[in-house]
């Protein structure tokens, strides 16, 4: 697992810098907020993973699974003090993610529980909050899952707890990929859950992972046309990352296994796309289709730079400043932290009425711009041209002269702002176009 960012201190009960209290000089932002749990249990650890999960049930100090949800509503009402001390409570949340890790390792009734203390904390959005930021739709509640760790029945309970939506991580349609991935699933399942999903009224996405060592592009094809075979709305096609420390990494180095070239990657991505976008699946980040209306709306917060709390061990929040003035230029655009990694440690501060916060950092408004314009430009709809400095917007007609930013959108055809919209062969080529966007 990566180690966490060292940061400054966060103080033991959480509180918040005193610029990001909003005054009549420098208003809140307006923008939606969400909450992020990080349940961080698996069954098995998978070669290729470096997220911050353990395979123990019992890990000691209040951090077992029984307990997990009971520790994780603590955070919650930390959460709640700190964000309504410092002025910035939310109207209502509009969107909830619990990732791992497996979320739905813990019994189904659990995580219903915390979505209850979320609920009770914060209120969920829905057309008659009337919240500030203007949504007019019921707040997205998304949990992943693994394949193997539902069944129709806490399906059924998640979704009268108010879930909208299930993510599983199917990864691949084919043994010998999954064999390699260690993943635990049959994959002949993957029509049997989806349909009990659907059948509790949840909306279904599907995540693939391509650029698995061994895996041919019939096999990537296989996984694909697998996943749109199920009717879903919504499919994530991630190119696998093999990072430092993790078991696959050693693999490579011992040559037990060989990884894929850029051309090979280029086209599955491809692939993916063409069958994805014949589906009626449009693409609306780099890594992410979807029928209209089916967009992950909690992950398009963290790429618009929306502002969010994370529960749980080694999760991070984000907080912006207040709206910027001409005499405020000095004052820092947001803050992020992090929360200690092990769940013991997690526990354990909680259990102590302090913090979990292990470090923060606060953002400069150049550093705010530039990450503005990293996940940005991933959006299908790109970037407002005036967000760039005079560096990126010189370097836009040289993009387009690539084929890497579309034109048309470059010029503002259409009657909308001129924008920085990747192509399709700028989307393969994505961390270029940031580096020149960025000067």
């Amino acid at each position: 697992m990566p180690a966490l960012p060292s940061g400054i201190p966060v103080p033991d009960d959480g509180a918040l810098p005193a610029w990001v209290r909003p005054s009549p000089a420098a208003p809140a932002r307006d923008r939606p907020f969400g909450v992020y749990v990080h349940v961080p249990f698996c069954t098995v650890r998978c070669g290729y993973c470096d997220f911050n999960t353990y395979t123990a049930s019992e890990l000691g100090g209040g951090a077992n699974q029984a307990q997990y949800a009971t520790t994780a509503l603590l955070e919650v009402d930390l959460a709640a003090k700190v964000l309504s001390d410092a002025g910035r409570a939310p109207a209502a949340v509009s969107t909830v993610f619990f990732g791992g890790g497996t979320p739905t390792m813990l019994p189904a009734e659990d995580l219903a529980r915390v979505l209850d203390g979320i609920r009770g904390a914060w209120g969920l959005a829905s057309p008659s909050t009337g919240q500030a930021t203007g949504s007019a739709r019921r707040a997205e509640v998304t949990t992943e899952a693994n394949p193997d760790s539902v069944t129709p029945q806490s399906l059924q309970v998640l979704a009268d707890a108010g879930f909208t939506r299930v993510s599983f991580g199917m990864q691949s349609a084919v043994p010998h990929v999954l064999a390699t991935l260690e993943r635990t699933h049959d994959p002949l399942r993957i029509p049997d859950v989806v349909r009990w999903a659907r059948d509790a009224g949840l909306d279904v996405s599907l995540d693939l992972i391509y650029g698995t060592p061994g895996e041919s592009l019939d096999d990537w094809r296989t996984s694909v046309e697998t996943a749109l075979a199920t009717g879903v709305d919504h499919v994530s096609a991630y190119a696998l990352v093999v990072e430092p420390g993790t078991k696959m990494a050693a693999q490579v180095r011992r040559g037990e296994v060989q990884l894929p070239d850029e051309d090979d990657q280029a086209a599955k991505y491809e692939l993916v796309d063409d069958l994805l976008t014949e589906a009626g699946l449009r693409w609306y980040e780099v890594s992410n289709w979807a029928r209209p209306g089916h967009e992950c709306r909690h992950n398009i917060g963290y790429w618009r730079g929306d502002d969010w709390w994370g529960i749980g061990p080694g999760a991070h929040s984000y907080v912006s400043g207040p709206t910027p003035v001409d005499d405020d230029a000095g004052t820092p655009a947001g803050v992020r932290w992090w929360n200690v990694k092990h769940p013991r440690a997690y526990a354990t501060r909680l259990e102590a009425g302090q913090s979990p916060g292990a470090g923060r950092e606060l953002l400069t408004r150049a550093e705010a711009h530039l990450e503005r314009v990293m996940l940005g430009v991933r959006l299908r709809d790109g970037l407002d041209l005036g967000v760039l400095s005079d560096a990126g917007r010189t370097a836009v007609a040289g993009l387009v002269a690539r084929e890497l930013l579309d034109g048309r959108a470059a010029l503002g055809a259409g009657g909308g702002p001129a924008r920085a919209a990747l192509t399709r062969r700028g989307r393969l080529l994505a961390d270029s176009v940031v580096r020149d966007l960025t000067a």
